[in-house]
């Protein structure tokens, strides 16, 4: 099978969909499929760590609906896969749709108008036309169900793998140094919260440890908040080894990639409650509310001093973790491509 598969939105670096297209890329092709890549060089990096901007919705579609097709055309591709809806309104080969959330339906204040229109366009369009949809998730599934009442027959289901290889893993410290956010600081990723949480776990701790944000956000100075500005694979695996939990506070996620990858690691996780992060760590991590800066703080406390539910976390998302591959994904992907190509999704 020969695949056509954008991936323009690798050029993100460490985003979710480009940990998507990093690691599907290379385990498709352990299946024996040939994949095709092909990327908008000319396509500008999206500012701020929000998702696609303004000035890029006029490129995109011309990129997605005539340069993608044709490209797909002229080099034989059995089916065209979007790994973002931005797509699929062009005549060409079968083509396939990947859905990761519906955040900016459930959260549309965390999102800027214009974009949310075109999402909400882009999303609705791509799939009722693709031959099939790929969610990463049962809960996106769910949603793509619910919302627009997408068959079930058009969507396969393709969980993610960790975005870490497990070479780069490190030994867990025995004294934890800090805890850990990773991502960026749109508004839906809530670090307002985890900054409130934290302020109030430093005023009742007598050694309060630090928090470190390792990625793109870039929140006003506060005490014990420290930052690590893109950290590279072996750094960031140093920061998963050293710290007594991720927090992952983010109010809308329809995976859920940070805790798995920190799940992956051996890091305690504490989140936000949401259907993606639920449904990626089941009874391994702890929750607290999307809105309850007090049960960050309990947790916080709770996690810096105890070594047993530190240990008791750490196993059970290690089992945890292991329930997902890149290998397990790409064969629900193979599963896509052929529903395609058999013009079963198609309507």
């Amino acid at each position: 099978m020969r695949v056509l598969l954008d991936t323009t939105f690798a050029l993100r670096g460490h985003s979710g969909t480009g940990v998507y297209l990093a690691h599907l890329v290379p385990a498709l092709e352990r299946l024996g499929v040939e994949v095709l890549e092909a990327r908008d060089e000319a396509r500008s990096s999206p500012g701020g760590g929000r998702a696609r901007s303004a000035r890029n919705l006029a490129a995109e579609l011309r990129w997605a609906n005539a340069e993608l097709p044709r490209r797909a055309r002229a080099l034989g591709a059995d089916v065209l896969h979007h790994p973002l809806p931005v797509g699929t309104l062009a005549l060409g080969p079968p083509q396939v749709v990947t859905v990761h959330d519906l955040a900016f339906v459930h959260l549309p204040e965390a999102f800027d108008r214009g974009f949310r229109n075109y999402a909400l366009l882009a999303h609705r369009l791509a799939t009722r036309r693709a031959g099939a949809v790929v969610a990463v998730s049962q809960a996106t599934a769910d949603d793509l169900r619910a919302q627009w009442n997408v068959p079930s027959a058009r969507i396969v289901v393709a969980r993610h793998g960790p975005g870490q290889e497990p070479e780069t893993h490190r030994p867990r410290a025995e004294r934890p140094r800090h805890f850990l956010y990773v991502g960026d600081d749109e508004p839906r990723k809530n670090l307002g919260l985890l900054l409130a949480g934290y302020a109030r776990y430093r005023v009742s701790a007598e050694e309060p440890l630090p928090l470190v944000l390792a990625g793109t956000a870039a929140p006003a100075p506060a005490e014990g908040v420290e930052r690590v500005d893109r950290p590279d694979a072996e750094r960031l695996a140093a920061l998963y080894a050293e710290a007594a939990a991720l927090v992952h506070p983010s109010l809308h996620e329809g995976f859920g990639l940070t805790p798995l990858e920190a799940m992956s690691a051996g890091t305690p996780v504490l989140a936000a409650r949401s259907s993606g992060v639920e449904e990626v760590c089941g009874d391994a991590a702890l929750y607290v509310e999307a809105y309850d800066a007090g049960g960050i703080a309990t947790r916080l406390a709770e996690l810096a001093v105890g070594g047993a539910l530190r240990r008791d976390l750490s196993e059970r998302g290690r089992r945890r973790a292991a329930e997902f591959s890149w290998t397990r994904s790409a064969r629900a992907h193979l599963d896509a491509y052929a529903l395609a190509i058999g013009g079963g999704g198609r309507t």
